[in-house]
């Protein structure tokens, strides 16, 4: 069966009309091609749906019969376009520990207060795994910590982040200006293998104190802010996730002499990817 949308439309605007006339000129349409859907339209149904009385043209009973039915699928047709006009399929945001534990929330609420009828979903996990939702489509955008080196990812420069080594405020090394040899000699508490994070310190810091000690590796910075409060080790994370810990005393940054760790977030998103204009839209508010 080949019946169109638009033969509906043609069929239900003659119905109430009861003119191929009147039909056309509501449609924009050539009166020709009314006349011609709506034949079209018998043809494929092998029914009449009108009678022709002289010029007009009065329902029967398989008309009656299609009109409810035909309006349905109209307004379902109706119901569609409206649907991803508006974008209201969910966009699926992953985004790494600290990013998604520190700084999204913030930025999410005013998103969501501008944007409150886009559904937004949101996976917070360590940047190997976001990496790796992006390159399935389980997710549409990422915001890691970590470098990503797939080609078949798109990566953009997003933030910059300052990273901070602390301890607590008892610790033995807190108050004076450290040299790398005391580093390397400090019991420290990290963040997994494959977390951003941790690959940006083995890049920046750890390269240049080899034989360095971990004492312990947690999965979360939550947990290696307490055990580093507790007297477990020294540690290094982004200023944002300790922030508020500095500022009430219960850590405090150690001084490095000439070390300043910085490093840049990304946004990633996979090249084959359609971008919606919901997708777009979050690009953007990112940015």
């Amino acid at each position: 069966m080949r019946i169109t949308l638009r033969q509906l439309e043609v069929f239900t605007e003659v119905l109430k009309s009861s003119s191929t006339t009147q039909a056309s000129q509501l449609l924009a349409l050539s009166q020709s091609a009314v006349s011609a859907s709506l034949t079209d339209l018998e043809g494929q149904l092998g029914v009449q749906l009108f009678d022709r009385v002289g010029k007009r043209l009065v329902t029967n009973e398989h008309g009656r019969l299609l009109y409810p039915k035909a309006l349905a699928l109209l307004e379902q047709a109706l119901e569609v376009e409206q649907l991803f006009k508006k974008e209201m399929g969910a966009v699926r945001l992953a985004a790494s520990t600290t990013i998604g534990n520190y700084m999204l929330p913030q930025l999410l609420a005013k998103y969501r207060y501008d944007h409150p009828s886009i559904p937004l979903e949101l996976n917070i996990s360590n940047t190997e795994d976001v990496i790796k939702a992006v390159m399935e489509f389980r997710a549409d955008v990422g915001l890691i910590e970590g470098v990503c080196h797939s080609p078949e990812l798109i990566t953009e420069p997003w933030l910059k982040d300052e990273l901070v080594i602390f301890a607590a405020p008892d610790n033995p090394l807190a108050g004076k200006t450290l040299t790398l040899k005391e580093l390397r000699d400090a019991p420290w508490v990290l963040r997994e293998r494959g977390s951003g994070t941790r690959d940006v310190l083995d890049q920046l810091l750890f390269a240049h104190l080899p034989g360095f000690h971990i004492f312990m590796e947690l999965g979360n910075s939550e947990a290696i802010k307490h055990a580093v409060r507790f007297g477990m080790g020294i540690s290094c994370l982004s200023r944002r996730v300790i922030d508020e810990q500095l500022a009430n005393g219960s850590l405090v940054e150690l001084n490095v002499d000439e070390l300043q760790l910085h490093r840049t977030l990304y946004l990633i998103y996979h090249r084959q990817k359609h971008l919606s204009n919901a997708i777009k839209n979050l690009l953007d508010y990112c940015k």
